[in-house]
């Protein structure tokens, strides 16, 4: 599983979805198409190629993809040499398409906005300088992220049952953040406080990242994992086999609906009617108090292809077209608990992630 960095990973972890190699000067990704079949990583020199990263689903899950962001501005300062202003009207054309790759996931937005501030900081330095600064921020985003996992992970773990099975969705662990995961970080919390856990862990189609992803990771920490077809949820919950549920976030409104992959409204429904808690781990980066509500947050619409198609097998005659939103929206109502670094909010009892703002 090498990667061959120069540095210990800002992760803290073996594997990882996204560090910079300061010896290099380059963004490494770990492939996250091809888990579990392959390990691989990728390395990038610019902000257009981590774009393509980004959109490409090399690195996902939001908080990763931010991080990615912070990385791919401080490569354009490494190699942009121009005075202030050109490299502002560079910083700025570069942080847009970054920002076009997923438009759903607020991480990314509020990443590019925090490193365009402190481009406006660096912007008189010299160009060693200035990019000092730049990478600087990029891995301040990458560590509080890190920091930020753990401290929700313990929050989250609080409220799981002893022995509980715990179900999730998509895919919002290590390889989802800068390191431990959202999610997957309240089952490691849980895990390491020896409350016996198990999980469920969604296939997620359609690309599958809760099968490819959650349990190899799930599996790699000697978590123990099973896989379970989208459709097969509410037979578990009638059967009482499950007692908790989290899940990650890509948007979070002022109103405490949540966004996230597509299929999660369908479990929060099922985990209500069950009386089975359905929580969220995210960090505040997250939470988009701008957005009043649900409503407003744009969903993604992904290609035709990702449905149609496993690899290279046709699922769906050619022709016939196939809806993909990358997610949907939870309300607040069904939401028993959303787990932040800064504490937690309980929207089904009125309260908004604006009570945390500090």
């Amino acid at each position: 599983m090498s990667h061959s960095l120069s540095r210990e990973p800002l992760s803290g972890a073996d594997w990882f979805a996204v560090e910079y190699d300061p010896a290099t000067d380059e963004v490494v990704m770990l492939d996250q198409r091809l888990l579990p079949a392959e390990v691989k990583y990728h390395r990038y020199r610019t902000p257009d190629e981590v774009a393509g990263a980004i959109r490409d689903m090399v690195v996902r899950g939001a908080p990763a993809i931010g991080i990615a962001a912070g990385y791919g501005l401080a490569l354009l300062s490494r190699h942009e040499d121009s005075d202030a202003k050109m490299f502002l009207v560079a910083n700025g054309t570069a942080g847009r398409i970054l920002n076009e790759t997923r438009p759903t996931a607020v991480n990314l937005g509020w990443a590019i906005a925090r490193m365009s501030r402190k481009a406006g900081k660096v912007a008189e330095l010299p160009p060693h300088d200035r990019f000092e600064g730049m990478l600087a921020e990029a891995e301040a985003i990458h560590r509080e992220d890190v920091e930020a996992c753990r401290r929700m992970g313990e929050l989250g773990a609080a409220d799981v049952p002893e022995g509980a099975m715990i179900l999730t969705h998509c895919n919002a662990g290590a390889l989802a953040t800068g390191g431990y995961g959202t999610a997957l970080g309240v089952v490691r919390a849980a895990h390491a406080q020896g409350k016996g856990v198990r999980v469920l862990a969604d296939e997620t189609r359609p690309y599958l990242q809760g099968a490819r992803l959650t349990a190899w990771e799930l599996h790699q920490d000697g978590i123990p994992v099973e896989v379970i077809t989208d459709n097969m949820s509410g037979h578990f919950f009638q059967k009482g086999e499950i007692q908790f549920v989290v899940v990650g976030s890509d948007r979070i409104a002022a109103n405490s609906d949540v966004a996230n992959k597509i299929g999660t409204y369908s479990v929060a429904v099922l985990a209500n009617h069950h009386e089975v808690p359905f929580t969220v781990a995210a960090p505040w980066s997250t939470v988009d108090l701008r957005v009043s509500s649900g409503a407003d947050i744009p969903i993604e619409e992904r290609s035709r292809s990702e449905v149609a198609h496993i690899g290279n097998r046709t699922l769906v005659e050619d022709g016939i077209p196939c809806r993909h939103p990358a997610f949907d929206i939870t309300p607040a109502k069904l939401v028993d608990a959303i787990y932040t670094e800064r504490g937690v909010v309980h929207p089904k009892i009125g309260e908004r992630p604006d009570v945390l703002r500090g």
